[in-house]
């Protein structure tokens, strides 16, 4: 009886250790759905649900620090005590930030303000991504400043992403902050990650070698994942277009024992259905199967020190041509396609070391293979990259110091006459970074990076930002560096597979140069009748030495790459502007100005496919009492000149102002659901419409009609009046029209 009367105490006095934290989430009244409830002490957190509410229930008695968090809202953090209470009411007012207030880590590798920061950030979170559902990061992109998706073939339609003006080789593209797209994988490394596991897409324009080494020199995309902690517990997306696209997005996180929290996400995309609308026997858009998994695992550590490991894999099969094709015909001569199938593995993860010091190792691994054909020509390719990388973040005084170490291994293999023997490069890598306060109001970053490769040899890269912050609301920046780029052609260099015109390398391929200024202006408006408003203006110039360019121009039946005998410059002015309506109107504007020159043995012109000025738009408007939300987004684009076969070549030297709209109703009454539709492309513009035909010589894709002269060029005939071959590069926008989508998302915390 006793033991029955000792073990009924204990048992009571487990049970009264217990503490529920409850409360209601809003803002100016207004419920914050789905806002995230966090506790770093005991590593567990929950999101709120439709109505702002939340409970975290058997919270063990003591003092904890409760973080409140909400995208586009200053996090408040709350400290509680359980030591009395079984049941504790908590309830939560968060203020808008307007995405200044955001902690971003990119530009400095240092999680900080976004206000504070001496390196521009743009941060772009999920719900931007909601507001034009895609399949994939690359079509996502589409709709911010000075960044754009660009397709590079016709057939295959696989592209790369342009920063203000520069092709997709000077952006590098990371997870968490770990190189995981290069080389190889530039082209289809943004596709096929699971959009339900995206926190949200940070952006630099501008070169970061000093700290991200090669790649990283017209800017860099750096993809955040979400916490395993606050994420919801299930998360599906499914939507479908007219065109029968079909794109399924599933998220759940889960728990191993105690100390391992994990997040789950799968990506599966089909498009099954041929079309050729502009009647050129070719497919207008690439037909895909596509599926990737996710997972993402935290570690609950004694010390609370940080420890995650992420995998990914990924595999694609892709293929565009004629619409008679089929795999029986892959890699022969008698119906034209291409085909490609991708397999892709990805390892990264980040460990804070049990010292007193902050330190961070990180690391990443890709393995890559390819096996295409384009036509009859077969491209088979491997890539292995790992990467590790160990910082030290110390602040003295008034200097705030980031000393890293980091080692790059590169293997690269492929059946082409660029790749005799398979190639191997390593690099080591230091870098330093100095953050000094020199007054209140003022700022100064140092930085610089020395890379050694094992090919190129001594690699310097230094940099320099001043800020200045004359007020809260104003903040005016100025960043100056190199960068630097080592090519691997064929991995970046699409066009060069695909079509009949020969690829010419002149000589060895030595590492691009550049040097680059930027200016930044960013204000901070609230007005008394409650619009908040943030405009911010940027000017750069980069100028460019051993830039290797593909040259269409000398001879049309060839692309000619070689380091430029000259320089390449390019500068421009952009802006964004931000305003925020009391009455559930937001809205996002911005511009892009752009100019870039080539100087080619004296002799000065205009690259392809850089255009003269873009602009970028999203208007939203939530109807509470309707339970409905608008999205009206879109783009537009000016003149890009365009790669021709010659002067007879009919179709047009520039690219028309062209522009993509789209709009989307989302209805939100329904607990843990949201059903969306919309309209993509509303205006239905494709790019034949400006052209008698996109393909040239669509109809003879093996050039067996066409008649070459003693040099090698095509001449015209009766059956070849325009003296062409058949060539998929002349291409600048997305060929699909309009169409209609509908989507579900569940969501359950």
């Amino acid at each position: 009886m006793k033991k029955i009367f000792i073990l009924t105490i204990l048992l009571s006095s487990f049970t009264f250790a217990q503490t529920t934290i409850k409360g209601k989430i809003v803002s100016k009244e207004e419920p914050l759905a789905f806002a995230s409830v966090f506790i770093p002490k005991l590593n567990i957190g929950i999101n709120a649900d439709e109505n702002g509410q939340y409970i975290l229930k058997d919270v063990p008695k003591g003092e904890y620090t409760i973080h409140y968090s909400f995208i586009g809202f200053k996090t408040q953090k709350k400290n509680v005590t359980t030591i009395d209470e079984n049941q504790l009411t908590v309830n939560i007012n968060l203020e808008e930030s307007h995405s200044l207030d955001e902690v971003v880590v990119t530009g400095t590798l240092k999680a900080v303000s976004r206000l504070e920061t001496p390196v521009p950030v743009e941060v772009y979170t999920a719900t931007f991504l909601k507001k034009n559902p895609t399949p994939n990061i690359f079509e996502a992109l589409q709709n911010v400043n000075g960044v754009r998706p660009q397709l590079n073939c016709n057939i295959c339609n696989t592209g790369d992403i342009h920063i203000n003006g520069l092709e997709g080789p000077y952006t590098m593209v990371t997870i968490d902050g770990m190189p995981i797209v290069s080389g190889l994988s530039t082209v289809y490394g943004l596709s096929g990650i699971p959009n339900s596991l995206i926190d949200r897409i940070e952006i630099v324009k501008g070169p970061a070698s000093s700290l991200y080494g090669s790649e990283a020199v017209g800017g860099l995309i750096n993809i955040i994942t979400k916490s395993p902690e606050t994420a919801p517990l299930i998360y599906a997306d499914v939507f479908t277009t007219s065109w029968l696209e079909n794109n399924i997005d599933l998220g759940a996180k889960y728990k191993i024992g105690k100390k391992v929290n994990s997040l789950l996400g799968i990506n599966y995309f089909n498009y099954n259905n041929p079309v050729d609308n502009n009647n050129d026997n070719f497919t207008d858009v690439t037909l895909q199967d596509r599926v990737s998994v996710f997972n993402k695992f935290t570690f609950n550590r004694k010390s609370e020190k940080e420890l995650s490991v992420a995998g990914r894999f990924f595999y694609e099969d892709r293929w565009g041509g004629e619409m008679q094709w089929n795999k029986d015909f892959r890699g022969g001569n008698q119906v034209y396609g291409e085909s490609i199938y991708t397999k892709r593995y990805e390892l990264l993860g980040k460990y804070q070391l049990p010292v007193s010091e902050n330190m961070y190792a990180s690391f990443s691994y890709t393995n890559h293979d390819q096996n295409s054909v384009y036509g009859d020509i077969l491209f088979i390719a491997q890539q292995e990259i790992a990467y590790g990388q160990l910082t030290w973040d110390k602040e003295i005084k008034n200097h705030d110091l980031l000393l890293g170490i980091a080692y790059r291994y590169q293997y690269y293999d492929d059946n082409t006459t660029a790749t005799i023997q398979s190639e191997k490069s390593k690099i080591s890598s230091f870098f330093i970074q100095d953050e000094i306060k020199i007054a209140k109001k003022h700022s100064v970053l140092l930085g610089a990076r020395y890379d050694y490769n094992s090919v190129h040899g001594s690699i310097f890269t230094p940099r320099m930002a001043y800020k200045w912050k004359p007020s809260q609301n104003d903040v005016f920046r100025i960043n100056a560096g190199t960068g630097f780029r080592i090519v691997n052609l064929f991995t970046e260099e699409h066009a060069a597979l695909t079509g009949s015109r020969d690829v010419i390398i002149t000589e060895n391929l030595n590492p691009e140069t550049s040097y680059n200024i930027n200016l930044n202006y960013l204000k901070k408006f609230q007005f008394e009748n409650g619009i908040h408003s943030v405009i911010e203006f940027s000017g750069w110039y980069t100028h460019f030495e051993n830039q290797i360019l593909p040259d269409y121009d000398t001879n049309p039946n060839q692309i000619i790459y070689s380091n430029l005998n000259g320089y390449s410059k390019t500068y421009g002015v952009t802006g964004n502007l931000e305003l925020i309506f009391p009455f559930g109107l937001k809205t996002m504007f911005g511009f892009t100005l752009l100019e870039s020159k080539n100087k080619r043995n004296g002799i000065t012109s205009t690259p392809i496919l850089t255009e003269k000025f873009s602009a970028t738009w999203g208007i939203s408007y939530d109807v509470p009492k309707w339970y409905l939300s608008i999205d009206y987004t879109g783009n537009l684009y000016g003149p890009m000149r365009l790669p021709l076969l010659g002067s007879l070549d009919p179709r047009s030297e520039y690219s028309p102002v062209w522009s993509i709209q789209n709009i989307q109703f989302t209805y939100k009454k329904i607990k843990h659901f949201e059903f969306y539709g919309g309209v993509k492309n509303l205006l239905n513009w494709t790019p034949n419409k400006s052209n008698p035909f996109l393909i040239a010589r669509a109809n003879d894709p093996f050039d067996n009609d066409v008649v070459f002269d003693g040099n090698g060029n095509a001449t015209a005939t009766p059956d070849n009046p325009y003296a062409l071959t058949f060539d998929p590069s002349f291409v600048y926008g997305p060929n699909q029209g309009i169409r209609g989508f509908l989507g579900l998302r569940y969501i359950l915390n």
